[in-house]
């Protein structure tokens, strides 16, 4: 599975500057918002919301402002009504594209979403058009730095993990979806921090680009990810690392 996520690496390697870390916040607040809507505000009897509460905190996000998005959620206090909504689409190389969103708009954020491939050379597609090439992993990232390869790999395992890949400074472990709390929680229980843990969307292929399509599918990613409703994006593509040096990105 190595491989999968080169834009998430990339995002990891970028400073991250006061106002992403205020579109940050607001992602979170509005998946606490949504997760509370629709499962209740017990973090304990719902999974979506624990992750998102996880998510906040390791932002550093002050409680008051999590409490604060569960009463939105729960109706316990007014807030904007919000709704999760997936795009699909192709960028340039013919990579695919998946979008999650939550908007108060559905209208707006389509018509903004539609503009934003276009201008970069992609294009919406049809629901289900490909979806199917990903597949909902558990994703744990664990620094490579303070712990051993073989003995972090074995209690992963043991607790129900797919697998483990080792990229440039990280552990990334694999779950499916029904044993990505389990694992974590093993984690947890031996005191190993983790980076980053959540659900996300694995491509099964990776399509190469290269040239022209290469920076125009990253200055894609970026303008997507900047969106303000945009929660997060997933891309079959893989470049060279000398490309993305050549991009300063």
């Amino acid at each position: 599975m190595s491989g999968h996520s080169k834009w998430a690496t990339i995002k990891r390697k970028k400073a991250i500057t006061d106002a992403k870390r205020g579109k940050l916040f607001t992602q979170v607040i509005k998946e606490i918002t949504i997760a509370s809507r629709m499962s209740g505000g017990d973090p304990k009897a719902n999974p979506r919301l624990r992750l998102a509460i996880d998510k906040a905190k390791a932002a550093n996000m002050p409680a008051d402002n999590i409490k604060r998005a569960i009463m939105k959620g729960t109706g316990e206090l007014p807030g904007t009504v919000y709704e999760d909504v997936t795009y699909e689409g192709y960028g340039p190389g013919g990579v695919a594209l998946i979008i999650e969103s939550i908007t108060d708009n559905k209208n707006r954020t389509v018509s903004e979403i539609r503009h934003l491939l276009e201008r970069h050379n992609g294009k919406l597609a049809a629901s289900n058009s490909v979806a199917w090439m990903f597949h909902r992993k558990g994703l744990i990232r664990v620094t490579r730095s303070r712990y051993d390869e073989e003995q972090l790999l074995t209690l992963a395992l043991d607790a129900g993990a797919e697998d483990m890949s080792t990229e440039e400074d990280v552990y990334e472990i694999y779950t499916t979806t029904d044993s990505f709390e389990t694992v974590k929680q093993a984690l947890e229980a031996k005191g190993i921090p983790m980076e980053e843990a959540e659900i996300q969307r694995i491509p099964e292929n990776m399509v190469k680009v290269e040239g022209k399509d290469a920076e125009h599918v990253l200055k894609l990613m970026e303008s997507l990810e900047e969106h303000e409703d945009v929660q997060n994006v997933y891309a079959n593509f893989d470049i060279d690392e000398k490309i993305i040096a050549t991009l300063n990105l």
